[in-house]
């Protein structure tokens, strides 16, 4: 069993850690490999347009920041928009490392949008409500005091960022950033 010196953000969380889903033994029989974005040209007219559309799940583990980074990075380049790299790959890394510290070991999505000359950034995890008011709060609170980096830099930027709970009957998390040009 996996066990880190890390301990989930969530108090709710932190006695129920699973453990990581990278094996030490997969680490190192496989060799990393840059990811090759999708790329898929839009528009009807006889121009080819390449919209920026790229949604992926992720293990609940740290080491997946790293993995979020080097996908925005890469479909950005192909994209065009390399200005966008630098504060949308922190936005994403800080998001995923955050969320899988409020859900450890259970499954987050990415989504990386550019729409209205700006990047839209969501990170939802599978963090359950909390029926005890205080608990809410207190979770709540470690959660964006934890963002509080990914807040300077986007603000910054001149953008927008948040946190909010899902909607019933789902449940999780999502947390967002939004970059204009």
């Amino acid at each position: 069993m996996h066990s880190s010196p890390l301990t989930a953000l969530c108090p709710a969380t932190a006695e129920a850690y699973l453990p990581s889903p990278f094996s030490e033994a997969y680490a190192h029989s496989v060799q990393p490999r840059p990811p090759q974005p999708y790329l898929r040209p839009k528009g009807s007219s006889g121009r080819s347009v390449l919209r920026l559309s790229l949604s992926f799940t992720l293990p609940g583990d740290l080491r997946s920041a790293c993995i979020a980074r080097t996908a925005t990075a890469a479909a950005l380049e192909a994209h065009g928009l390399a200005a966008y790299v630098w504060p949308v790959t922190y936005a994403v890394t800080e998001l995923v490392s955050v969320t899988a510290r409020m859900s450890p070991g259970r499954e987050l999505y990415v989504s990386l949008r550019h729409r209205d000359d700006a990047i839209r950034l969501l990170v939802w995890d599978q963090h359950p409500h909390h029926a005890e008011p205080a608990l809410a709060d207190l979770c709540g609170s470690r959660r964006r005091r934890a963002l509080w980096l990914l807040a300077a830099v986007v603000e910054n930027w001149g953008g927008e960022w948040g946190v909010c709970e899902e909607e019933q009957p789902r449940h999780g998390s999502k947390s967002w950033a939004v970059l204009p040009r």
